[in-house]
């Protein structure tokens, strides 16, 4: 497994992801009206001074999956992840995650990231429960991400708070 930047390769293994019921049924955004062309528009945009968009791979190169740092502040940023459904229970997101906190606080130098999940995706909720992340009220975080107070208060929220 490796992170890597997104490459106009991968675009046809992230529009399989976005028109998988099984992966976006609980997500955000309704991916199942994304195109190629919007695969590729988001890749050419993936790495930008308030986003970045890995993709994570296989040892062969294969794209997986997209972990993100959304909304990069001086000291925040909201976190994302994304796999396709051969890559989960592989371990491909619990490693992406380590690998993205860690480069979120040692390079970017962020004091926190969050991310926010809807209260009936039941697989994310008990992955993060699973590995021990916690749950934190909606009003004790402070989002950039430019969420409403209905939308923040809408979600089960998660932070990680950096320990230096």
């Amino acid at each position: 497994m490796k992170l890597r930047h997104l490459e106009i390769k991968d675009a046809e293994l992230m529009l399989e992801w976005m028109h998988d019921s099984f992966v976006v049924s609980k997500l955000q955004t309704d991916f199942t009206t994304k195109t190629i062309d919007d695969c590729i528009a988001f890749i050419q945009s993936s790495c930008t001074n308030e986003n970045l968009h890995l993709a994570i791979v296989d040892e062969e190169d294969t794209y997986m999956g997209t972990v993100s740092l959304k909304h990069i502040t001086d000291s925040e940023a909201e976190f994302a992840i994304t796999i396709r459904k051969i890559a989960m229970g592989k371990g491909y997101s619990i490693w992406a995650m380590d690998q993205m906190l860690q480069k979120a606080f040692d390079e970017y130098g962020l004091k926190a990231v969050y991310w926010c999940v809807a209260e009936d995706n039941l697989r994310a909720l008990r992955f993060y429960d699973k590995h021990g992340f916690l749950r934190v009220p909606a009003k004790e975080i402070n989002i950039s991400g430019g969420y409403t107070r209905e939308q923040i208060e809408s979600y089960i929220w998660y932070q990680v708070i950096s320990l230096s």
